[in-house]
């Protein structure tokens, strides 16, 4: 009598398995790079804002923070509460404010970091982007 361990079934289970794996990436991961945002330009008073996020992202809002590179809290903020998830191409300017809601005191030719952020209603990121320019 032969004993031995039957390893198809193992293999065969194996390969189910990473093929399920594969079927939920793959399926998964066009719905999370739906969700992007960047920044098309950056301005004293506002920024302007490119993003496109799907209806079930939970996107709510824009929010933009603007400061020195190496700040420790930003000198200007926006948000622009109404945004458009419907899996296409958006664009939107945000007004920028200072931190007590006073205009923005951005110059021209000053050096600043730009964050901008999709977020959902309880501020959580739900794409974002950070990046350094020069206020034309």
């Amino acid at each position: 009598m032969m004993t031995g361990r039957n390893y198809r079934s193992s293999a065969l289970f194996v390969t189910a398995l990473a093929a399920m794996g594969l079927a939920a990436v793959s399926t998964a991961a066009p719905a999370l790079a739906a969700n992007t945002i960047d920044i098309k330009g950056v301005g004293p008073a506002n920024v302007a804002v490119d993003y496109t996020c799907d209806a079930n992202s939970g996107a709510s809002a824009v929010k933009v923070m603007v400061g020195e590179p190496q700040a420790d809290a930003p000198s200007a903020m926006g948000t622009q509460p109404q945004v458009t998830c419907d899996g296409q191409a958006q664009s939107t300017v945000v007004v920028l404010t200072g931190p007590d809601g006073s205009p923005a005191q951005l110059q021209q030719g000053q050096t600043v970091q730009v964050r901008v952020a999709l977020v959902d209603p309880q501020d959580t990121v739900v794409s974002g982007k950070a990046n350094v320019f020069k206020l034309g």
